[in-house]
């Protein structure tokens, strides 16, 4: 299949585009003069470029009108928290599926899946299953497709390496045993999205670990003491056992119910000693290359956060 080219005036269909990385997406699309239709579960105003289409994964007439002759669809939407098996199969593998049979019932050729680095070892979480079997879903269609697995997304608007933050404050960060993980920008990884958009042999059927270029990426106090340093304060790394974060995880979802951001189910996965990007599987350089170092980028996070009230 001869992959799709970008044009002028071609449209881009998005979900997850008012999520914390569809919403860097929808920036660089401004930025590359790209006309965006976005899926949205709530009315969203005005914006130049974009036409917003109201529903979302289930709901089969808005992703018909999503994808009407679309080029190409970016599929960012997923569930990162749940608190049962179902929640994520829902939105991770159903959720998924119905985008894929909309874009193929659409004519649309390219598709750029956003999975996660959990998919690489999918019986250690629900969570890394699902997005397994969602990536699994992709590759087995017959469209033009690349499948992205970050690693930890950090930036403005991210509500979950913001707890990191928070504990950094304190002066003391809770970690899991040690071991090592990598890291990237979210300005970054939207970058590599709008990158891939046009397609091309070097990326379709190609599955890529995208990262913020540290060799053998962060060990876990290291990244805890930049936080810190990002917060201006000099932390105490603290790993923890298996069995201290599970029960952690247990108060965590009595004091925050399914608002819990430590669950059982992460607790599987942060205790993987390795959580860096697979060797040969980033994307081409030429293609390519991360342009925030974390160290400034952590910084600039910081006083984001402290900008907008959430610090």
């Amino acid at each position: 299949m001869m992959a799709l080219r970008q044009r002028p005036g071609e449209l881009l269909a998005v979900t997850g585009a008012t999520g914390f990385v569809g919403q860097a997406l929808l920036e660089q699309a401004a930025r590359a003069g790209m006309d965006v239709r976005a899926l949205t579960r709530r009315p969203q105003p005005a914006r130049e470029g974009i036409e917003w289409v109201q529903g979302d994964l289930h709901d089969a007439a808005a992703l018909k009108r999503l994808v009407h002759r679309a080029g190409v669809v970016l599929h960012i939407a997923g569930v990162v928290n749940a608190p049962d098996e179902a929640g994520f199969h829902a939105g991770n593998v159903t959720g998924t599926l119905n985008v894929v049979n909309a874009a193929l019932a659409g004519g649309v050729e390219r598709f750029v899946h956003v999975s996660s680095l959990s998919a690489r070892e999918p019986q250690l979480s629900v969570y890394g299953a699902s997005k397994r079997k969602g990536e699994m879903i992709v590759r087995a269609s017959s469209l033009d497709w690349t499948v992205v697995r970050p690693p930890a997304v950090y930036g403005p608007r991210d509500t979950e390496m913001f707890e990191l933050f928070k504990l950094a404050r304190k002066g003391i960060v809770p970690l899991p045993p040690e071991g090592r993980a990598s890291i990237i920008h979210v300005n970054d990884l939207a970058r590599l999205l709008i990158a891939l958009v046009p397609g091309g042999e070097d990326v379709t059927s190609q599955t890529f670990e995208p990262d913020d270029g540290t060799p053998g990426g962060w060990s876990h106090t290291d990244l805890a003491r930049a936080i810190g340093l990002a917060m201006g304060k000099r932390v105490k790394p603290l790993p923890l056992p298996r069995g201290v974060l599970e029960w952690a995880a247990k108060a965590d979802r009595w004091a925050r119910k399914d608002k819990a951001k430590l669950t059982l189910d992460r607790v599987g996965y942060m205790c993987h000693p390795d959580w860096t990007v697979s060797d040969g599987a980033r994307p081409p350089a030429s293609l390519w290359e991360p342009q925030v170092e974390t160290t400034l980028g952590l910084h600039a996070t910081a006083a984001w956060y402290k900008e907008e009230g959430w610090l």
